[in-house]
Protein backbone atom coordinates (compact mmCIF):
# COMPACT_ATOMS: atom_id res chain seq x y z
CA UNK A 1 0.00 0.00 0.00
CA UNK A 2 1.47 3.42 -0.97
CA UNK A 3 1.33 6.65 0.76
CA UNK A 4 1.84 10.03 -0.65
CA UNK A 5 2.46 13.02 1.64
CA UNK A 6 2.44 16.32 0.36
CA UNK A 7 2.86 18.58 2.99
CA UNK A 8 3.61 18.53 6.35
CA UNK A 9 0.55 19.35 8.17
CA UNK A 10 1.63 22.51 10.01
CA UNK A 11 -1.30 23.17 12.74
CA UNK A 12 -2.33 20.51 14.96
CA UNK A 13 -5.90 20.10 16.13
CA UNK A 14 -6.71 21.55 19.38
CA UNK A 15 -7.66 19.98 22.50
CA UNK A 16 -11.16 20.86 22.15
CA UNK A 17 -11.56 19.76 18.43
CA UNK A 18 -12.34 23.48 17.84
CA UNK A 19 -10.82 24.62 14.58
CA UNK A 20 -8.23 27.72 14.73
CA UNK A 21 -9.37 29.88 11.78
CA UNK A 22 -12.51 30.96 10.63
CA UNK A 23 -11.51 30.78 6.83
CA UNK A 24 -10.42 27.22 7.22
CA UNK A 25 -12.86 25.36 9.71
CA UNK A 26 -11.62 22.15 9.30
CA UNK A 27 -7.87 23.02 9.82
CA UNK A 28 -6.11 20.72 12.11
CA UNK A 29 -8.35 17.93 11.51
CA UNK A 30 -7.62 15.01 9.16
CA UNK A 31 -10.07 13.53 7.11
CA UNK A 32 -10.85 10.15 5.72
CA UNK A 33 -12.53 9.57 2.45
CA UNK A 34 -13.25 6.11 0.99
CA UNK A 35 -14.15 5.92 -2.71
CA UNK A 36 -11.91 9.33 -2.91
CA UNK A 37 -10.76 9.65 -6.72
CA UNK A 38 -14.19 10.27 -8.59
CA UNK A 39 -18.04 11.17 -8.75
CA UNK A 40 -19.12 12.74 -4.94
CA UNK A 41 -15.78 11.40 -3.00
CA UNK A 42 -13.10 13.43 -5.38
CA UNK A 43 -15.84 16.41 -4.87
CA UNK A 44 -15.98 15.68 -0.59
CA UNK A 45 -12.10 15.53 -0.56
CA UNK A 46 -12.14 19.01 -2.25
CA UNK A 47 -14.27 20.74 -0.19
CA UNK A 48 -12.65 19.08 3.13
CA UNK A 49 -9.39 20.63 1.23
CA UNK A 50 -10.62 24.22 0.66
CA UNK A 51 -11.85 24.11 4.56
CA UNK A 52 -8.68 23.64 5.56
CA UNK A 53 -8.21 19.39 6.30
CA UNK A 54 -5.41 17.42 5.63
CA UNK A 55 -6.94 14.51 3.41
CA UNK A 56 -6.66 10.56 3.64
CA UNK A 57 -7.93 9.37 -0.49
CA UNK A 58 -8.99 6.04 -0.06
CA UNK A 59 -10.08 4.09 -3.56
CA UNK A 60 -8.42 0.97 -5.99
CA UNK A 61 -6.98 3.18 -8.58
CA UNK A 62 -3.36 3.99 -7.25
CA UNK A 63 -2.21 6.45 -9.89
CA UNK A 64 -5.55 8.47 -10.02
CA UNK A 65 -5.56 8.68 -6.01
CA UNK A 66 -1.52 9.72 -6.42
CA UNK A 67 -2.58 12.46 -8.74
CA UNK A 68 -5.48 13.57 -7.26
CA UNK A 69 -3.27 13.89 -3.68
CA UNK A 70 -0.97 16.26 -5.98
CA UNK A 71 -4.07 18.34 -6.85
CA UNK A 72 -5.07 19.05 -3.55
CA UNK A 73 -1.75 20.10 -2.21
CA UNK A 74 -1.34 22.42 -5.75
CA UNK A 75 -4.83 23.68 -5.16
CA UNK A 76 -5.29 23.86 -1.50
CA UNK A 77 -1.88 23.76 -0.11
CA UNK A 78 -3.01 20.80 2.74
CA UNK A 79 -1.37 17.42 3.36
CA UNK A 80 -3.00 15.19 1.51
CA UNK A 81 -2.13 11.00 1.30
CA UNK A 82 -3.26 8.49 -1.62
CA UNK A 83 -4.14 5.06 0.20
CA UNK A 84 -4.67 2.23 -2.41
CA UNK A 85 -7.57 -0.37 -0.84
CA UNK A 86 -10.31 -2.60 -1.11
CA UNK A 87 -12.86 -1.18 1.51
CA UNK A 88 -13.99 -5.09 1.54
CA UNK A 89 -10.73 -6.55 3.02
CA UNK A 90 -10.55 -5.98 6.94
CA UNK A 91 -6.71 -6.39 6.79
CA UNK A 92 -6.27 -3.71 4.48
CA UNK A 93 -8.55 -1.54 5.78
CA UNK A 94 -6.68 -2.11 8.87
CA UNK A 95 -2.95 -1.29 7.47
CA UNK A 96 -4.22 1.42 5.51
CA UNK A 97 -6.03 3.49 8.67
CA UNK A 98 -2.50 2.85 10.32
CA UNK A 99 -0.34 4.43 7.37
CA UNK A 100 -3.09 7.27 7.09
CA UNK A 101 -2.83 7.93 11.32
CA UNK A 102 1.18 7.66 11.31
CA UNK A 103 1.42 10.25 8.14
CA UNK A 104 -1.40 12.72 9.35
CA UNK A 105 -2.26 11.97 12.75
CA UNK A 106 -5.53 9.88 14.09
CA UNK A 107 -8.92 10.36 11.72
CA UNK A 108 -10.80 12.97 12.79
CA UNK A 109 -13.60 12.80 10.05
CA UNK A 110 -14.37 9.82 8.24
CA UNK A 111 -16.96 9.79 5.32
CA UNK A 112 -17.75 6.54 4.25
CA UNK A 113 -18.48 7.18 0.40
CA UNK A 114 -17.15 3.57 -1.42
CA UNK A 115 -19.97 2.03 -3.25
CA UNK A 116 -21.32 1.25 -6.35
CA UNK A 117 -24.84 0.26 -8.18
CA UNK A 118 -26.25 -2.44 -10.30
CA UNK A 119 -29.37 -3.66 -11.37
CA UNK A 120 -30.82 -6.96 -11.69
CA UNK A 121 -34.36 -8.63 -11.23
CA UNK A 122 -35.34 -10.06 -8.83
CA UNK A 123 -36.04 -13.31 -9.66
CA UNK A 124 -33.52 -13.71 -11.60
CA UNK A 125 -30.66 -11.99 -8.62
CA UNK A 126 -27.42 -14.41 -8.01
CA UNK A 127 -26.03 -15.00 -5.02
CA UNK A 128 -22.92 -13.16 -5.83
CA UNK A 129 -24.58 -10.33 -7.31
CA UNK A 130 -26.47 -9.96 -3.65
CA UNK A 131 -23.35 -10.32 -2.26
CA UNK A 132 -21.30 -7.80 -3.65
CA UNK A 133 -23.49 -5.42 -3.29
CA UNK A 134 -23.83 -5.87 0.57
CA UNK A 135 -19.63 -6.34 0.55
CA UNK A 136 -19.17 -2.82 -1.16
CA UNK A 137 -21.89 -0.79 0.24
CA UNK A 138 -22.81 -2.23 3.34
CA UNK A 139 -19.69 -4.16 5.15
CA UNK A 140 -17.29 -1.73 3.90
CA UNK A 141 -18.90 0.73 5.86
CA UNK A 142 -19.10 -1.49 8.87
CA UNK A 143 -15.15 -2.23 8.53
CA UNK A 144 -14.11 1.14 8.02
CA UNK A 145 -15.69 2.45 10.27
CA UNK A 146 -14.53 -0.28 13.19
CA UNK A 147 -10.95 0.39 11.92
CA UNK A 148 -11.53 4.27 12.72
CA UNK A 149 -13.80 4.34 15.79
CA UNK A 150 -11.53 3.31 18.76
CA UNK A 151 -9.48 6.82 17.79
CA UNK A 152 -12.35 8.67 17.93
CA UNK A 153 -13.54 7.30 21.10
CA UNK A 154 -9.86 7.36 23.18
CA UNK A 155 -10.08 11.41 22.50
CA UNK A 156 -13.56 11.58 22.73
CA UNK A 157 -14.79 13.62 19.56
CA UNK A 158 -15.27 12.56 15.43
CA UNK A 159 -17.54 12.98 12.67
CA UNK A 160 -18.89 9.78 11.07
CA UNK A 161 -20.24 10.37 7.65
CA UNK A 162 -21.91 7.63 5.90
CA UNK A 163 -22.87 8.27 2.20
CA UNK A 164 -26.06 6.13 1.60
CA UNK A 165 -29.18 6.70 -1.09
CA UNK A 166 -32.52 7.57 -1.51
CA UNK A 167 -32.10 4.00 -2.03
CA UNK A 168 -31.73 3.75 1.76
CA UNK A 169 -35.24 5.52 2.41
CA UNK A 170 -37.34 3.81 -0.47
CA UNK A 171 -37.48 1.45 -2.66
CA UNK A 172 -36.30 0.81 -6.34
CA UNK A 173 -37.52 -1.65 -8.73
CA UNK A 174 -34.48 -3.93 -9.90
CA UNK A 175 -32.13 -2.68 -7.24
CA UNK A 176 -33.44 -4.87 -4.09
CA UNK A 177 -29.97 -6.06 -3.31
CA UNK A 178 -28.07 -2.09 -3.16
CA UNK A 179 -31.42 -0.82 -1.80
CA UNK A 180 -31.25 -3.53 1.00
CA UNK A 181 -27.41 -2.35 1.16
CA UNK A 182 -28.12 1.11 1.92
CA UNK A 183 -30.87 0.76 4.01
CA UNK A 184 -28.66 -1.43 6.14
CA UNK A 185 -26.18 2.08 5.83
CA UNK A 186 -29.30 3.67 7.19
CA UNK A 187 -30.28 1.62 10.35
CA UNK A 188 -26.53 1.24 10.92
CA UNK A 189 -25.85 4.97 11.08
CA UNK A 190 -28.53 5.35 13.40
CA UNK A 191 -27.78 2.93 15.99
CA UNK A 192 -24.30 4.24 16.27
CA UNK A 193 -25.55 7.43 16.21
CA UNK A 194 -27.53 6.66 19.42
CA UNK A 195 -24.40 4.31 20.87
CA UNK A 196 -22.16 7.44 20.62
CA UNK A 197 -24.17 9.92 21.11
CA UNK A 198 -22.44 10.76 24.68
CA UNK A 199 -18.40 9.57 23.23
CA UNK A 200 -18.50 13.26 21.37
CA UNK A 201 -18.96 11.37 18.06
CA UNK A 202 -21.38 12.37 15.63
CA UNK A 203 -22.84 9.51 12.94
CA UNK A 204 -25.00 10.76 10.14
CA UNK A 205 -25.65 9.84 6.61
CA UNK A 206 -25.94 11.93 3.61
CA UNK A 207 -28.66 10.13 0.89
CA UNK A 208 -28.49 11.36 -2.57
CA UNK A 209 -31.18 10.55 -5.47
CA UNK A 210 -29.19 10.35 -8.92
CA UNK A 211 -26.09 12.34 -8.92
CA UNK A 212 -24.16 13.98 -12.19
CA UNK A 213 -21.31 10.86 -11.80
CA UNK A 214 -19.73 7.65 -13.61
CA UNK A 215 -22.26 5.42 -12.03
CA UNK A 216 -25.14 7.31 -13.05
CA UNK A 217 -23.57 7.15 -16.36
CA UNK A 218 -23.04 3.62 -16.27
CA UNK A 219 -26.65 3.35 -15.43
CA UNK A 220 -27.67 5.62 -18.67
CA UNK A 221 -25.85 3.27 -20.71
CA UNK A 222 -27.71 0.19 -19.00
CA UNK A 223 -30.74 1.77 -20.32
CA UNK A 224 -29.76 2.18 -23.39
CA UNK A 225 -28.74 -0.97 -23.83
CA UNK A 226 -31.69 -2.90 -22.56
CA UNK A 227 -34.69 -0.56 -24.15
CA UNK A 228 -32.83 1.18 -27.08
CA UNK A 229 -33.95 4.65 -25.93
CA UNK A 230 -31.00 7.14 -26.52
CA UNK A 231 -29.10 8.12 -23.74
CA UNK A 232 -30.91 11.43 -23.88
CA UNK A 233 -34.07 9.67 -23.07
CA UNK A 234 -32.51 7.64 -20.62
CA UNK A 235 -30.94 10.63 -18.52
CA UNK A 236 -34.01 12.75 -18.93
CA UNK A 237 -36.29 9.67 -17.23
CA UNK A 238 -33.26 9.45 -14.58
CA UNK A 239 -34.35 13.61 -14.17
CA UNK A 240 -37.54 13.23 -14.58
CA UNK A 241 -37.64 11.74 -10.95
CA UNK A 242 -35.86 14.75 -8.77
CA UNK A 243 -38.98 17.04 -8.55
CA UNK A 244 -36.89 19.49 -9.20
CA UNK A 245 -36.01 17.83 -12.52
CA UNK A 246 -32.54 17.38 -12.96
CA UNK A 247 -29.63 15.42 -11.47
CA UNK A 248 -28.19 16.42 -8.34
CA UNK A 249 -24.79 17.92 -8.66
CA UNK A 250 -21.63 16.43 -6.67
CA UNK A 251 -20.39 19.17 -5.17
CA UNK A 252 -24.05 19.62 -3.69
CA UNK A 253 -23.65 16.07 -1.77
CA UNK A 254 -20.58 17.63 -0.62
CA UNK A 255 -21.92 20.84 1.14
CA UNK A 256 -24.10 18.60 3.25
CA UNK A 257 -21.15 16.51 4.22
CA UNK A 258 -19.18 19.45 4.74
CA UNK A 259 -21.59 20.84 7.15
CA UNK A 260 -21.76 17.74 8.99
CA UNK A 261 -17.50 17.83 9.30
CA UNK A 262 -18.42 20.83 11.04
CA UNK A 263 -18.84 22.25 14.35
CA UNK A 264 -21.78 23.82 13.25
CA UNK A 265 -23.52 20.19 13.33
CA UNK A 266 -21.77 19.28 16.82
CA UNK A 267 -26.08 18.53 17.80
CA UNK A 268 -26.97 16.52 14.82
CA UNK A 269 -26.41 12.98 14.78
CA UNK A 270 -28.77 9.74 13.79
CA UNK A 271 -29.77 11.66 10.53
CA UNK A 272 -30.04 10.77 7.10
CA UNK A 273 -30.12 14.00 4.76
CA UNK A 274 -32.04 13.41 1.51
CA UNK A 275 -29.97 15.24 -0.89
CA UNK A 276 -32.53 14.92 -4.00
CA UNK A 277 -34.57 17.82 -4.72
CA UNK A 278 -37.05 16.86 -2.76
CA UNK A 279 -38.06 13.04 -4.26
CA UNK A 280 -37.89 11.45 -0.77
CA UNK A 281 -38.88 13.29 2.27
CA UNK A 282 -36.19 11.35 5.07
Amino acid sequence: MAASKRKAASTPAAEDGAADDSTAPLAGRHALVTGASRGIGWAVAQRLAAAGAAVSLIGRDAALLERRAAELDEAYGVSAGAFPADVTDAAAVAAMLQQAAALLGPVDILVNNAGFGASQPFAKMTAGHWNDMLAVNLTGVFTVTRAAIGGMLARKRGRVINVASTAGLTGYAYVAAYCAAKHGVVGLTRALAREYAKSGITVNAVCPGYVDTDMTATTIDTIVKKTGRSAAEARAELAAGNPQGRLVRPEEVADAVIWLAGDAAAAVTGQCIAVAGGEVMS
